[in-house]
């Protein structure tokens, strides 16, 4: 391959922007970037302008974005740019309010978006070593990269577009050292067109710095504090570097059953006040946050499995329905203060609705429905679920176990992640992969139907137990002895249209639960679910993503567009048995 970068005399050329002598340059100017992340695929393209258009009238001259592979490439060689994924689309809106773009592709990008934003369907491949020179890793990452970077071309600066720097991965100090690995991405991007400014993006740490960076393309860092420190830190591996923070955590995201996160408005303003007169370059992440729709949630794995929630605001200066905060607006006088500039008026936030409560009147349980929903995959061992085509949601396991049998544990090898069991269609009790639980049984003569429905709750997103297979994905015991002969149901609750819902009583879960109600006029509202355990909510079809009782977060963003003046359909698939048969439509939301 021929690399077409070059380096001199403390210089690096590419395209507008380049780095000459310790300075960013853009048009050979001194340049410093004051840029904020937004994710077009946490959010409906009807708001991309809104929320791009409260990036530049806070003083920004940049947006920033990851593009996740699962999105874009959900069955190999499938690939998919329309709706949420119009990246295109994106950059475009972002070109007309003369906003710059720092583009950072796949293959991974953490985001706390499931799997780090890998296709779950590489896990097919038991062998396969993710995030390396593996060549059955690279032939996926090339014919993909040969695509997204396809379609990013048009939109480089260097050929009259916004994006001015591509970032070729993502924090990988933190999770390798295959050096290999990083050339052969970047020269992937060169061989691919891709002549604007390369660079990586590691924490400010020593074996972070190692591992992530690659010598003749730019290293930034990523903080949340001490940014003195941190550029200290960069200085001693590459001397003369430009300030450039590719992540400045202004907030943090939630996992289920924490605390919501927030951090102070004064302490980030200080903060990104300090980096400004210091000559940083700043990136926020989060300037947007969003929300987890549908099943698309990371985990994290630190000394146990911890799954993502559903809102992604991450106490961002824009909340999660895209309102000012306090964070936005100090934020926003320290770059008029510090540029100089009168900045564009503030777009109106949008208006919010009270819908009220709203009777859930028809059912069908899982157990009924099951044979419009999928058809099963006989196997001799219980497979997981990218054995069976499957990426996200539910999955169902079901024996008919001979009888008799002694009272012994049921053993699941390993679950991921969280198991409700059933005999004869009545619930035993939950198995997950974080606590220590056990459901145990007794079979009479005469035999059960053993049924163990597991939710995939989000593959890892970070860190060395990246490799997050769903399901059960290595055996099922009743004692000692493995099970055998298996009908395994898929089920991605991703086409719930052809359910026959009946209005007597009401089913208990797991079960589909379906009411309507009237709006009159479409407006951004919060969907409150009190008395409701843990599940999934459709809102005329369009998975909203999960609720779960243990918190933190309450109330469940809905945005106007996903509303239709008149009757609108409401569904969820509760697990548990809901104490409650209505929800309600707030006009805040409660995230904790």
């Amino acid at each position: 391959m021929v690399n077409t970068r070059f380096k001199l005399k403390g210089e690096f050329f590419m395209g507008d922007l380049k780095v000459s002598n310790g300075e960013l340059l853009l048009d050979e100017k001194p340049i410093q970037l004051i840029s904020g992340a937004i994710h077009y695929f946490r959010m409906v393209p009807e708001q991309w302008k809104d929320r791009l258009e409260k990036l530049k009238a806070c003083g920004f001259n940049c947006v920033e974005f990851y593009i996740p592979w699962n999105l874009h490439e959900p069955r190999p060689g499938e690939y998919n740019f329309e709706g949420i994924a119009n990246v295109k689309k994106f950059i475009e809106l972002a070109d007309e309010l003369g906003l710059l773009v720092i583009v950072r592709p796949s293959p991974y990008i953490c985001a706390e978006w499931e799997f780090g934003g890998l296709p779950s369907w590489l896990l097919k491949d038991e062998n396969i070593r993710l995030r390396s020179s593996d060549p059955s890793f690279l032939k996926y990452v090339d014919r993909y990269l040969k695509e997204i970077l396809g379609v990013l071309k048009p939109f480089l600066s260097t050929n009259g577009g916004p994006i001015i720097a591509m970032q070729i991965e993502n924090e990988y100090g933190s999770y390798g050292t295959d050096q290999n690995y990083l050339k052969h991405l970047r020269d992937v991007m060169i061989d691919n067109g891709m002549d604007v400014l390369l660079f990586t993006s590691d924490g400010p740490i020593d074996f972070m710095l190692q591992g992530g960076t690659i010598d003749g393309t730019l290293a930034t860092v990523n903080l949340g504090s001490k940014s003195d420190q941190a550029f200290e830190k960069l200085e001693k591996f590459y001397p003369n570097s430009p300030k450039i923070c590719m992540e400045y955590w202004n907030g943090w995201f939630d996992h289920w059953g924490e605390e919501h996160h927030t951090r102070d408005y004064t302490d980030a303003a200080e903060t990104f006040k300090h980096m400004l007169e210091s000559g940083v370059s700043v990136n926020f992440y989060m300037f947007y946050g969003g929300t987890n729709f549908g099943f698309y949630n990371g985990a994290n794995f630190s000394d146990h499995y911890q799954p993502t929630i559903t809102s992604y605001d991450y106490d961002a200066p824009l909340t999660e329905a895209g309102d000012y905060t306090e964070k936005y607006h100090a934020i926003r006088k320290i770059i008029a203060n510090h540029t100089k500039k009168e900045l564009p008026p503030l777009p109106k936030e949008s208006p919010k609705k009270s819908y009220g409560k709203v009777e859930l009147n028809k059912s069908i349980s899982l157990f009924d429905a099951l044979p419009v929903l999928s058809k099963a995959v006989h196997s001799p061992d219980p497979l997981p679920m990218e054995k069976v085509g499957q990426d996200y949601g539910f999955i169902l396991y079901r024996k008919f176990l001979k009888g008799p049998r002694d009272n012994m544990i049921l053993n699941l090898q390993e679950v991921r992640d969280r198991a409700l069991i059933f005999l004869d269609s009545k619930y035993q009790g939950v198995i997950d992969r974080w606590e220590e639980s056990t459901v145990a049984f007794s079979v009479p003569k005469e035999g059960v139907q053993l049924d163990i429905l597991v939710e995939n709750l989000g593959r890892i997103n970070y860190g060395p137990q990246l490799k997050d297979p769903k399901g059960i994905t290595e055996g099922i015991r009743h004692g000692q002895q493995f099970l055998h002969n298996w009908d395994i149901y898929p089920l991605p609750l991703d086409n719930l249209t052809d359910l026959l819902f009946a209005d007597n009583d009401l089913a208990q879960g797991p079960a589909f639960f379906k009411g309507h109600f009237q709006v009159d006029e479409p407006c951004d509202t919060f969907l409150a679910l009190p008395g409701w355990k843990k599940g999934v909510v459709f809102i005329n079809d369009f998975n909203i993503g999960r609720y779960w009782e243990k918190g933190p977060q309450e109330t469940y963003y809905v945005p106007a567009s996903l509303l239709k003046k008149g009757e609108n359909e409401l569904k969820i698939f509760e697990v548990h048995e809901s104490k409650n048969k209505e929800v309600d439509f707030v006009d805040k939301p409660k995230l904790g």
